[in-house]
């Protein structure tokens, strides 16, 4: 196997590693599988499809707008925390960010959002990373992403070339 192929098949890899993470964050919040979304740090025990759970009523951007903000934009995410709206622009986007991900589908859309996502993350927490100063996991994956979308990995261990051939997508780039 030549090193291109070798290189497109991790590149293709790491799309499907990301975009599960999105996938995960929105099953987990949607049904409180018990990792994030219904893990009482106090007694350090999980509540499988607890009340905090999406489906259940909670709401999955209150806790961390609420509590997790911090620095000089804190009060701007607090303001929005368990607000509907943003609620479901929170799911939809994990949603559809994971998904474009794991088809190799929606590129260009996917690792935009994705990314805006995860900048809005890093600002809403925005104090220095407690061993960098600026870069954190979001920043990286803010990066990972513009590869992932530079470098056409959808094509690779996806349904991309199959999706940047449809009529709709050649008359419309930007939905590569």
């Amino acid at each position: 196997m030549d090193s291109n192929r070798k290189l497109q098949i991790a590149l293709g890899i790491l799309r499907l590693a990301i975009g599960f993470i999105f996938l995960w964050a929105f099953f987990d919040k949607l049904l409180g599988l018990g990792f994030s979304t219904c893990f009482d740090p106090q007694t350090k025990t999980v509540d499988y499809f607890c009340n905090q759970a999406w489906i259940n009523g909670g709401s999955p951007t209150f806790g961390f707008l609420k509590f997790a903000a911090k620095g000089p934009f804190a009060g701007v995410f607090q303001a929005m925390a368990g607000n509907p709206l943003v609620d479901w622009l929170f799911m939809l986007g994990l949603f559809g960010v994971g998904l474009g991900l794991m088809l190799g589908i929606f590129m260009k859309l996917s690792t935009f959002f994705g990314g805006l996502m995860l900048a809005l993350m890093y600002l809403a927490g925005f104090l220095p990373p407690q061993h960098n100063p600026l870069i954190d996991e979001h920043i990286v994956y803010i990066i990972v992403l513009a590869v992932l979308c530079l470098t056409e990995s959808g094509k690779y261990l996806g349904l991309g070339k199959f999706w940047s051939q449809t009529k709709l997508v050649q008359k419309y780039k930007w939905l590569e």
